[in-house]
């Protein structure tokens, strides 16, 4: 295998960013660039890193082949003490949600498409109420709220001080997604990732680091992607 067989890398150029950086994904390799980085730079870099990002993207490809692809009976969503029990059903409906009992149902049409329409739903509803509450209790706010599903990124936040948070954080225990709201209310503070930033980080989240790392190393289930 050779550079040529892998996907077109994606490039995209970050304000933020002070060095070259390769993320490789399942389907997909991103670069991300300072804005003033050269063509020529960024050609280097790749053909530097070419080992590493085939020996990378074949394992990428090994765990696709390894991932299971059996839909859950029970879901365990971040501000839920229990599981929601699920059952796959014919219905008229994409999906049903008995809240009081924590039961969902799932139309059996495409049960992977309506079991990710349910988590978009369930975020869109309890995400944004969860980051006014740990904007509260660390004195950190915010302007407005988006919950979105991006591919690469668990949140941002904009100059303006406004935050987009990703709907897959809900299937993550509630400590995660308060890292994740911890970090991005930090950035109305600090607009960067300096020392100054991660201080602010560590004073609302002791464990940042491990939740950090979580974040990092949990797969997302098949049916999400």
């Amino acid at each position: 295998m050779t550079l040529n067989d892998l996907p077109e890398i994606q490039i995209v150029r970050n304000v933020r960013s002070t060095r070259l950086r390769l993320r490789v994904e399942p389907t997909q390799i991103r670069l991300t660039a300072p804005v003033l980085c050269s063509k020529r730079q960024i050609q280097n870099f790749i053909d530097q890193s070419e080992q590493w990002l085939i020996q990378t993207w074949q394992k990428q490809q090994e765990k696709i082949i390894q991932i299971d692809k059996s839909l859950p009976n029970e879901l365990q969503l971040f501000n839920l003490d229990q599981s929601i029990v699920i059952t796959y059903q014919s219905q008229k409906h994409s999906f049903i949600f008995d809240d009081e009992n924590l039961q969902l149902f799932i139309s059996d049409r495409q049960p992977e498409q309506y079991l990710k329409a349910f988590i978009i739903n369930y975020a869109k509803e309890h995400l944004s109420i969860y980051l006014e509450y740990v904007s509260q209790e660390s004195n950190l706010s915010f302007g407005k709220c988006a919950i979105r599903q991006p591919k690469t990124r668990w949140g941002s936040c904009t100059s303006k001080h406004d935050i987009m948070l990703n709907s897959a954080l809900v299937l993550f225990p509630k400590e995660i997604a308060h890292y994740v709201c911890v970090h991005e209310l930090a950035h109305t503070k600090h607009f960067d990732h300096s020392s100054h930033f991660w201080a602010e980080v560590q004073k609302h989240d002791a464990n940042f680091q491990l939740h950090r790392k979580i974040l990092k190393t949990t797969p997302m289930p098949y049916w999400w992607h």
